[in-house]
């Protein structure tokens, strides 16, 4: 029990040190370090500091308040799984301009069903190279109005859930400026949509987003408020188990209340293993959808709405 008690002071002091001091700027987390956790680097994490966390499987979930942090991985195989803080997330992100890289996440579950891997509540997040795995959500972010939710380099296997409400492998909320995915690949989304963006402005770009064999999503893309759209280079495919065979890509099937001009869909390809006839492309939003130069594969319907079809 000495041992113990001396080996606690250690910790809050070091604790204290840390918080107290401006100099502090790059926090190591890990077993052999002093914090061995990554919640234990977010109870101390100031303004601007980088948060390096070595490889291993960590049982543990962080609320994060300070702004403009650096989370990242030292290395492959850093891994948060199977546990969520104040019924969000395992990353719970309040402060504002945060970046996480490297780092996988992995069984998100809450008792409302919408547990995020990572849950994004400040303005301008930015995901790279992260991996999130059957999770509720994987990423689920709010923001103002001139917020950024930015993600590139990542793979989604396996998110999603409708109970009541549902989750997606993304989910961009209102009233959030953008969304931009880029580089990303979404695989076997359970029941609710890979991508689904409220954001004023979407852009998806050089991104897999396939059902495969067992995956049972609805929409590959769902942008239910419009806006403005540019979905390109992209690889997409829906699945024979799809609980949605009708439709691929939705945009404004929920009203016009995103602003929007432009609305692009260029240079994707697209294979249907469905079974049955799928619209590509169904759009209700203001702006007529350019859809240009995709190459489609099985029963699909380029588009449904306003717009124009330029084969490639």
């Amino acid at each position: 029990m000495k041992r113990r008690w001396h080996t606690a002071l250690a910790f809050a002091a070091a604790m204290a040190w840390l918080a107290g001091s401006a100099a502090a700027r790059e926090l190591d987390v890990g077993p052999s370090h002093v914090l061995r956790l990554p919640s234990q680097a977010a109870t101390v994490a100031m303004a601007g500091d980088v948060v390096r966390i070595d490889p291993g499987v960590y049982a543990d979930c962080g609320i994060w308040n300070a702004a403009r942090l650096r989370i990242e991985a030292t290395g492959p195989g850093v891994r948060l799984v199977g546990k969520s803080c104040a019924g969000k997330g395992i990353f719970v992100i309040q402060g504002n301009d945060v970046t996480i890289r490297g780092i996988s996440f992995e069984g998100a579950t809450v008792p409302e069903h919408n547990g995020a891997g990572i849950r994004g509540g400040g303005n301008n997040l930015t995901v790279e190279n992260s991996r999130f795995i059957d999770n509720e959500n994987g990423i689920l972010a709010g923001g103002g109005p001139r917020s950024v939710l930015r993600v590139t380099g990542s793979t989604f296997i396996g998110n999603g859930a409708c109970i009541g409400s549902c989750a997606h492998g993304i989910y961009a909320g209102q009233p959030m400026f953008l969304l931009d995915i880029e580089d990303c690949v979404f695989q076997n989304t359970r029941t609710a949509h890979h991508i689904k963006s409220r954001a004023r402005t979407t852009l998806i770009r050089r991104t897999r987003i396939e059902d495969g064999a067992a995956g049972t999503s609805s929409y590959l893309i769902d942008i239910p408020w419009g806006g403005n759209v540019l979905i390109a280079n992209n690889q997409m495919q829906k699945g024979p188990a799809s609980e949605n065979r009708n439709v691929a890509i939705t945009i404004g099937e929920e009203g016009r209340i995103n602003p929007g001009s432009a609305v692009y869909i260029q240079n994707n390809t697209f294979r249907n293993d469905t079974g049955h006839t799928t619209i590509f492309v169904r759009n209700a939003a203001v702006a007529p959808a350019m859809v240009r130069d995709n190459r489609l594969t099985g029963p699909v319907t380029p588009l449904s709405g306003p717009g124009e079809v330029v084969e490639p």
